[in-house]
């Protein structure tokens, strides 16, 4: 009798596990020096309708923002849902010269999946720190990615046939194809060949793609010839950065396939951005500036998330939101634990689901970036503030890691206020007909500024 009562207890815990819902799928997809008025879903020029179908069967954010208005820093937001200098990551890194990478210490997202057991793969771009410039850093491997393929910066020389990929630390030499469709090519890869099947997967896509230095196949090239400037200049290419976008959206497609086959849509969470604005003034949607700037066109991005049955689907949200909420949002989707340190992004799960009065904003948004002008500047509601430093330093764009002193207890001057609802493009400055508000938003910037300024690393010490 008791063997009996055993055999039927184990049957019914293997019933039960069985029954048990799986633990969803998570797809981050990254786009490089995308323009906030780019995509189809967000009345741009270029046909995107992968991107449209995420938008249409999700929320579309309007006002969402990178983690930095340039490219390393903004990144390691994003996988930590904090500030980047407190993540260790001042300026875009350049391991020939910077010991600056994302700290090993910091808790990824990744790293909070695989926790849960999930597997865990990087194809793309890195640009956070690899051990094959001049100083020894971390690899994804030790920002908990079981498997990764990657650059250390831009696709060289250019999107075509690049030359410098990695694949869990071994270099591969020249590939051919463009860098887009090799990244989904290496995903879809993984997901066939490399994964757990029986485990839910964490897989962190970020293409290159429009980043300089452009290329895109002839054939859709031509499809946007009317942008093609009256002489050759790279830099104003808008026909082949386009065509870089559309490319994109074609690898994202099949991508999007091979995840449908690999679990219902219901079952994956795939989230959209970019990790700054465009260098293209004309495809920041309007917006004041560009990439390398804190004004709205440099960090002002795209932000799609989409879970079918869980998320909104066709919802348009404008509470300002960014890559810095992406850890703690998918942690608050997930019902996972977040990590035991300060977050300085928000979860949004309540803006995602159709409960925004579940959502709390509880710090502001806020950005530094030491070669910008203004340096600084936070999002609060609808009005943005920005301020000069109070103290000389190069706008070189590469940081000068002996520079970090400075940076750490430099203040701010030439405040200025803007109400982005009524004045996205941020031409009328409010700090003198609203001395209050801004002595608010002063106080709350000093503040966040503080917090962060004294959790940075000292590099220039090492």
């Amino acid at each position: 009798m008791k063997k009996l009562w055993m055999m039927i207890l184990c049957a019914g815990v293997a019933l039960a596990a069985l029954a048990a819902p799986r633990a969803p799928n998570v797809v981050m997809l990254l786009a490089d020096d995308l323009g906030y008025g780019d995509l189809g879903c967000y009345g741009g020029p270029v046909k995107t309708p992968a991107l449209d179908g995420l938008a249409a069967g999700g929320v579309r954010f309007t006002d969402f923002y990178s983690g930095c208005a340039v490219c390393s820093p903004s990144r390691a937001t994003l996988l930590t849902g904090r500030n980047h200098i407190r993540a260790g990551v001042y300026n875009w890194i350049n391991d020939e010269v910077h010991r600056t990478h994302l700290l090993e210490r910091e808790i990824t997202l990744a790293e909070v999946l695989k926790k849960e057991g999930y597997e865990t793969a990087h194809v793309g771009k890195w640009h956070l720190g690899l051990p094959y410039g001049t100083f020894d850093k971390p690899t994804p491997a030790e920002h908990g990615f079981d498997y990764w393929f990657a650059t250390d910066n831009n696709a060289l020389p250019t999107h075509h046939n690049p030359t410098n990929f990695y694949r869990n630390g071994k270099a591969l030499g020249k590939m051919e194809g463009y860098s887009c469709q090799l990244v989904v090519d290496e995903a879809i890869q993984w997901l066939e060949e490399h994964r757990d099947p029986a485990a839910p997967f964490f897989l962190n896509v970020w293409f290159h793609e429009p980043h300089m230095k452009v290329a895109a196949p002839a054939g859709i090239v031509e499809e946007y010839s009317r942008f093609k400037p009256a002489k050759k200049n790279a830099r104003l290419d808008l026909a082949t950065y386009s065509a870089t976008i559309d490319n994109t959206d074609r690898a994202i497609a099949r991508l999007l396939a091979k995840l449908r086959e690999v679990a219902p849509p219901e079952q994956t969470l795939i989230i959209y951005g970019s990790d700054n604005g465009c260098y293209m003034p004309e495809r920041t949607g309007g917006l004041r500036s560009k990439k390398g700037q804190n004004w709205e066109g440099g960090i002002r991005v795209p932000g799609i998330f989409c879970w079918p049955g869980i998320i909104q689907a066709g919802a348009v949200e404008s509470a300002p939101a960014g890559l810095t909420d992406v850890l703690p949002t998918v942690c608050g989707l997930l019902g996972l634990e977040k990590p035991d340190v300060h977050l300085d992004g928000s979860d949004l799960t309540g803006l995602l689901t159709g409960k925004p009065k579940e959502f709390n904003r509880h710090q502001p948004l806020f950005w530094h970036l030491q070669k910008a002008r203004p340096i600084v500047a936070i999002r609060d509601g609808d009005y943005s503030l920005l301020a000069e430093p109070d103290y000389e330093l190069s706008r070189n764009n590469t940081l000068q890691e002996a520079w970090i002193p400075a940076i750490k207890t430099g203040g701010y001057t030439n405040y200025q206020l803007f109400n982005l609802k009524d004045d996205p493009a941020q031409e009328n400055d409010l700090s003198t007909a609203q001395p209050e508000r801004l002595e608010r938003m002063k106080k709350k910037l000093l503040e966040i500024n503080a917090s962060v300024m004294a959790d940075g690393p000292d590099w220039h010490l090492e």
